[in-house]
């Protein structure tokens, strides 16, 4: 088990998620994660514990441990994405499960369902407007506002390792996303594969264009070589 320093005692922190959920949806089924048999908490903490145990960024990190920011909103989003998931794989407790999807989403703008099968390591950079559909993902994802990741038709994209979405880029439908690859600020991938090392790019005359790396984006973020 990895340790985690957290900017509030456990207990004060499990009351702090509570308060939230019981104010924003005041529908007297009420939330107590402090109450003993509430594992859900401590499971998604583990998981948060490994996220933020291979991100680089001085702010994950506190006296040589991962550290967890409940005032720090990207933090706090990966976290309650992690409750949320947490509570739905070990309980299937959607009523809960929904509730936590709908508190990230107000506080952070960020919508990606409990259900989705998001990676053990990744990185979310603003949060606001990012949809992270139930695409196929791998480790060490970056996610930058207002990125988007769909389906067309049903189908939804396969992301490789290392994979990067910079501000408004997209990557939509049936694709095949290689390892490293990075989509720059307000470029798309639509229903098309894309080898690994590259990067996609957006033209000032709109066109999309790519073209190969040595290193990727998201290698800047993390720990671990990807």
């Amino acid at each position: 088990m990895i340790k985690i320093e957290l900017s509030l005692s456990l207990y004060d922190f499990k009351g702090y998620t509570s308060a939230q959920l019981n104010h924003f949806f005041p529908d007297n089924q009420t939330v107590r994660f402090q109450d003993a048999g509430q594992s859900f908490f401590d499971i998604a903490l583990d998981r948060t514990a490994l996220c933020f145990s291979k991100i680089s960024l001085e702010s994950y990190r506190k006296n040589g441990t991962a550290f967890l920011n409940h005032l720090h909103s990207d933090q706090y989003a990966v976290f309650l994405w992690f409750l949320s998931n947490s509570v739905w794989t070990e309980s299937e407790n959607t009523a809960l499960a929904n509730k936590i999807f709908y508190l990230n989403k107000s506080l952070h703008g960020f919508s990606c369902m409990y259900d989705t099968k998001l990676p053990d390591i990744f990185l979310l950079l603003h949060t606001v407007g990012t949809v992270l559909g139930k695409a196929e993902y791998s480790d060490f994802l970056v996610a930058a506002q207002g990125s988007t990741v769909g389906a067309q038709g049903g189908k939804y994209p396969k992301l490789g390792k290392g994979v990067s979405l910079l501000p408004y880029s997209s990557i939509v439908g049936d694709c095949l996303i290689g390892n490293r690859v990075s989509v720059g600020i307000g470029a798309s991938v639509y229903e098309q594969n894309i080898e690994s090392g590259m990067v996609v790019y957006k033209e000032q005359d709109g066109s999309i264009k790519h073209k190969f790396k040595q290193k990727c984006w998201a290698q800047r973020f993390f720990l671990s070589d990807i």
